[in-house]
């Protein structure tokens, strides 16, 4: 289940995924209070604070230095000043980026000290851990990534931006996910300047998270395709910009005209990250073929394999029923 993951640090992604299914349950279902308060926590500390639990510390020198201290404190205390300038004065714009500066620079930080753990190498990452952390990650990053490429090939009115949207979408989608693997893997690194490297499992998730991105524009510009021309000219009579619009009125309608959609795309890169392994990375399957070798299990390896498919036949079914429930819940089908 952890690959070669360090046996005394199995607590380590234990009580990462206990974190993560007490912030996703209110998230996902109504009936369980706290939605408020874990989703904003799920989407903005989430993250950093699984890669702390199960990676350690990340050395960033020049941000422990004297000088990046500096830097960076003065950065974080302009962006404060710039996001509470913005609120006054009504600037999202402005507040968006003002915080956002002061948020990097606090989980640059928090990435860099962390919680005082050992660092576990990524190449220790292994088995459905693995698999969990490439399929979360890709999902998490496909859907709102998706929603930007759909917008943008749909802006018409800035060529340019829906050029380079149309050109990433059908270059992306005309060729093979093991292709883009492959690329991020071997081909990345001679593009890159001396010295500059990437970790093998972060090429992995770039390499599957913008594979994925592409196909979910798509299955967004279906949805926005499907809401009448009505629906937009209501906002438009409501004084609604663009942003609000798309945001209030049609994405919401758009996106959940297409939940079956996007849960069969989430189902496929959850039983993709088994391609992972022809570029070394040791997922669930093929920790599982590297264990049958052994002499214990000779006889039963066919043991092995349908344990593994279960688990993926579970994890599949889950997101399908899931889908279903959303389906009933949101009534897509309009019923009245």
């Amino acid at each position: 289940m952890y690959g070669p993951y360090d046996p005394a640090s199995y607590w380590r992604p234990n009580l990462t995924g206990i974190l993560l299914i007490i912030g996703l349950l209110p998230v996902m279902f109504d009936k369980i209070p706290g939605r408020k308060i874990t989703g904003p926590l799920m989407i903005f500390v989430f993250p950093w604070v699984a890669t702390a639990l199960l990676h350690g510390p990340i050395e960033m020198t020049t941000l422990q230095s004297t000088i990046g201290i500096v830097i960076t404190l003065v950065l974080a205390v302009g962006g404060l000043f710039l996001g509470f300038r913005g609120r006054q004065q009504y600037n999202p714009g402005q507040a968006m980026l003002g915080f956002g500066i002061t948020y990097a620079i606090a989980v640059m930080y928090f990435l860099a000290f962390g919680f005082g753990l050992d660092v576990i190498g990524t190449n220790k990452f292994g088995g459905f851990m693995l698999t969990l952390v490439l399929s979360a990650v890709a999902i998490g990053v496909s859907l709102p990534l998706g929603i930007v490429l759909a917008l943008g090939r749909r802006a018409n009115n800035m060529p340019l931006i829906q050029m380079l949207c149309i050109g990433f979408i059908e270059l992306i989608r005309s060729v093979p996910l093991i292709t883009v693997l492959f690329m991020a893997q071997f081909m990345l690194p001679l593009f890159l300047p001396e010295g500059v490297d990437f970790d093998n499992l972060i090429r992995a998730l770039v390499g599957m998270s913008l594979f994925s991105s592409a196909y979910m524009a798509e299955v967004v510009r279906g949805g926005l395709q499907a809401i009448p021309k009505g629906q937009f000219e209501a906002a438009d009579a409501l004084g609604l910009n663009y942003n609000m619009s798309m945001r209030l009125v049609v994405l919401p309608q758009a996106l959940k005209i297409v939940i079956p959609n996007i849960v069969s795309t989430f189902i496929g890169l959850f039983k993709d990250t088994t391609l992972v392994s022809i570029i070394g990375l040791l997922d669930l399957l093929l920790t599982m073929k590297q264990s049958v070798t052994s002499t214990q299990w000779l006889g039963m390896e066919h043991t092995g394999y349908i344990f593994v498919g279960s688990i993926y036949l579970v994890c599949c079914f889950g997101m399908s029923r899931y889908s279903i429930y959303l389906e009933k819940k949101l009534h897509t089908g309009h019923k009245r």
